[in-house]
């Protein structure tokens, strides 16, 4: 129960300090009133953590882009089965929410067809969860960071499409024993997604 609680705090502070961030950075921006916002929700792949090599994932992007160069974004992804078979570990996800600040380049302008590159790096929140089938549990909510880069490329005003490569860190050295001999500290994960952008 203290465990519980210990976490539900975490999340708790790491979910203000997105709020305060996201707040901070649409107060501060002076082109707002231009922001060229956007919402993209995405399908992609985890890699370069060997049980989630190939397991899917999912979420949605929203963001704005002041004068179409920098910006921030929200990023919510949920990876279902990243560890493995639910016949292996259960019911096992892993969930990041994060903050960031995006540099692109409006190649062809920020209306009609054009394509932009793009960077984005921020820090949110990390959650691992494994129910292992009455072997144990376990579930860690982590302050972490995440970096990548990818294209926009929009057919029209409104509607485009996008391919991106982010990389995901936790911060704290979750390396506790647990009953399935995952080591969580310095976790860490890649991820590849495509998506469609609404502008």
């Amino acid at each position: 129960m203290r465990r519980y609680a210990k976490e539900n705090t975490t999340m708790r502070r790491v979910v203000q300090s997105l709020l305060l961030t996201i707040t901070v950075a649409a107060v501060s921006s002076p082109a707002l009133a231009r922001a060229d916002g956007f919402v993209s929700p995405w399908t992609g792949a985890n890699f370069g953590h060997s049980p989630a090599d190939g397991r899917a994932a999912f979420g949605v992007t929203a963001g704005a882009m002041g004068a179409g160069i920098i910006g921030g974004e929200v990023d919510f992804g949920y990876s279902p089965n990243f560890f493995g078979s639910n016949s292996v570990f259960g019911n096992n996800n892993v969930m990041s929410l994060m903050a960031n600040v995006i540099i692109g380049a409006p190649v062809g302008g920020q209306r009609g067809p054009g394509v932009r590159p793009y960077f984005t790096t921020g820090v949110g929140l990390i959650r691992t969860d494994i129910d292992g089938l009455g072997v144990g549990s376990v579930g860690n909510n982590d302050f972490g960071w995440n970096a990548g880069g990818g294209v926009m490329g929009y057919f029209n005003d409104h509607v485009g499409v996008k391919g991106e490569v982010r990389y995901f860190r936790n911060v704290k050295d979750n390396s506790t024993p647990n009953d399935f001999n995952i080591d969580f500290g310095g976790f860490h994960y890649w991820r590849a997604a495509v998506g469609l952008v609404l502008r």
